[in-house]
This record gives C-alpha cells, sequence and structure tokens, in this order.
C-alpha cells in the first residue's frame, strides 16, 4: 500500500488528533505522513463563527485537497464537520470519543463560577453563550475565538476570567490542571460529535484501502452514536451558528439512546427530546428525534434563530 498523505489543520491540537490517527494507522502498519492546511476558521479571528456566515469553515480546504487528490484522507474534530456533505466525500470512521463534556478552565485554582461577582467568561460558541445567559444571566461574556493556546494567551493578558472549552482538546493539549468547573451534559448539553476525530475520505478511494483504514481506526459504537447525532443536526440543518446540541450512548439492551434539542439565542426558549432507536440504523433515529423537536416546539425556536443570525 502506498505512503497515504492526511490532510489536517495546523493547529497544536489538530496535529494531535491526525498524530493519532498517524499512530492507530502505523499500528496496522499502515504508513503516512501528515499534509497540513490553513482553513477560513483559522484566518478569520475577529468574528464570532456565527458572523462569518459559511459553511465547513474548519473543513473546506480539507475537502478540497480530497477532490483534487492532494490528500487521500482529511482528519477532523467530529464537532466541525458541516451537517450536510456532498456525497462525494463521506466519513469514513470515528474515533471513540475522549470526555465529551465542556469545562471551564481558569488560571484562578479557586474560581468559583456561582459565587464569583462581575465575571468574564470567553466563548465564541453560540451554544455556549445561549445557556450562559439561560444559566448565569449576569455574567459577562467575551467573545473570545483561535486556536486553544491563542485562547489561553488572552486569559493570562486578563481578556477573561474563564474560559469555556471542549473538555477533549483541554485534556489533549495537556491543559487539565487548569479545570476549575465540568459541566454535565444536562446542564450544558454538548454539540454533535464533541470528542470524536472524524476521517473523511473521496468515495473513489479503493474499497481495501478504505476498509483498512475503517478498520485501524474506527470504534464501531462510537460510530453509531454520532452517525445518528449527525442525522439528526442534519435534518435540522443546523450549521455551527445554531445553537443545536446532541448526545447519544449505547444501552444496555443494545440500542440509542439519543438526546437533543435546540435553545433560543438569548436562552430563554428551550426544548429537549430523547429517544431511543435500532443501534444499526442510527440516521432513521436522528432523522425520527428531528422530527420530534419540530413537534414540540422546536421549529418555532429554529425559525425565530434564523431570522436573528
Amino acid at each position: 500500500m502506498k505512503v497515504l498523505k492526511i490532510g489536517t489543520r495546523q493547529s497544536a491540537l489538530a496535529l494531535w488528533q491526525a498524530n493519532h490517527i498517524k499512530s492507530l494507522l502505523e499500528n496496522a502498519n499502515i504508513a503516512s505522513e501528515l499534509v497540513l492546511f490553513e482553513t477560513q476558521g483559522d484566518k478569520v479571528l475577529d468574528k464570532s463563527l456565527s458572523k462569518i456566515g459559511t459553511k465547513g469553515l474548519f473543513t473546506a480546504e480539507l475537502e478540497n485537497a480530497l477532490v483534487s487528490q492532494e490528500i487521500d484522507l482529511a482528519v477532523h474534530s467530529a464537532k466541525d464537520v458541516q451537517s450536510v456533505l456532498p456525497d462525494e466525500l463521506p466519513l469514513l470512521a470515528f474515533t471513540q470519543k475522549e470526555d465529551s463534556r465542556d469545562v471551564l478552565v481558569s488560571l484562578n485554582p479557586d474560581f468559583v463560577l456561582e459565587n464569583s461577582p462581575n465575571i468574564r467568561i470567553g466563548t465564541s460558541s453560540t451554544r455556549r453563550i445561549a445557556f450562559f445567559k439561560r444559566l448565569y444571566p449576569n455574567i459577562e461574556l467575551v467573545n473570545i475565538r483561535g486556536n486553544l493556546q491563542t485562547r489561553f494567551k488572552r486569559l493570562e493578558e486578563g481578556k477573561c476570567d474563564a474560559l469555556c472549552l471542549a473538555c477533549a482538546g483541554v485534556k489533549r493539549m495537556n491543559f487539565d490542571k487548569f479545570i476549575v468547573k465540568y459541566f454535565d451534559v444536562d446542564t450544558l448539553p454538548t454539540p454533535v460529535g464533541q470528542g470524536s476525530i472524524a476521517i473523511q475520505i473521496h468515495k473513489n478511494m479503493p474499497k481495501e484501502i478504505a476498509e483498512s483504514i475503517y478498520k485501524a481506526t474506527n470504534h464501531h459504537v462510537e460510530e453509531m452514536c454520532v452517525r445518528a447525532e449527525r442525522a439528526f443536526l442534519g435534518a435540522l440543518e443546523g450549521g455551527c451558528s445554531v445553537p443545536i446540541f446532541a448526545n447519544s450512548y449505547r444501552m444496555k439492551t443494545g440500542d440509542i439512546l439519543l438526546s437533543g434539542g435546540i435553545i433560543s439565542l438569548d436562552g430563554t426558549d428551550i426544548v429537549r427530546v430523547e429517544k431511543g432507536g435500532n443501534f444499526e440504523k442510527p440516521e432513521l433515529l436522528g432523522k425520527a428525534l428531528a422530527e420530534k423537536l419540530l413537534k414540540n416546539g422546536g421549529d418555532k425556536i429554529l425559525e425565530k434563530i434564523k431570522k436573528e443570525l
């Protein structure tokens, strides 16, 4: 087999993820090398993601490289992959999730969110902003974007008192000593796929190569769960600027329990739903949960959000 070219963003976290995939491939005696890209989401840091207004902010350049055959596979944070993909560029595999929760990190080890006055929390996520407005209406929210190291630099500069981040990235970059609070997924629900690494290929990749990559990197239970979450998001046509959330796991019965919802941008309105479904048919479960959400009032929230964005 030829040396496979792995496309990745250049941030330290993206490189960690790509090297993790490279290591899994090497364990299966599959040689590979990294090809680095800078995406639009990496370049434009003075605007929140919702204001940039382009799909695939962290993936488009890698997808173009797959089409041109500059690379053989692209490695993404699963949560960054847009809900609807071109038919020619499917997601092949998903790794087992790291801790999928959100966390607060602070340079002050005694920081307590609930008891501290005049708090400034750094985040650019519309989902996190909406939930903070709902749960902690008195705090100040500061728009801070960039890779993990850039955000920590802003924290050191005193731009905010704490950052809200994905636990997975914090742990992978060995910043977990700065974690001062873990949010359970019921309090602060997570976006689709958070904590998992996704591998994207071109549909014309030779079948035997695709099967080898899949066998070396994929976690089957995680794959089915993330595919259910992504089907839920896709049915709602939700992008990174729409505060849709979802989380799933395999029950003892063998089925998937999928929980999901949507929250208004100001945090005042929220709809949560859940549904169990066939483990081998995750897309059907995701679509069914989306229908349930819309019927239970999610349609009104979604319509309002799209007018406001």
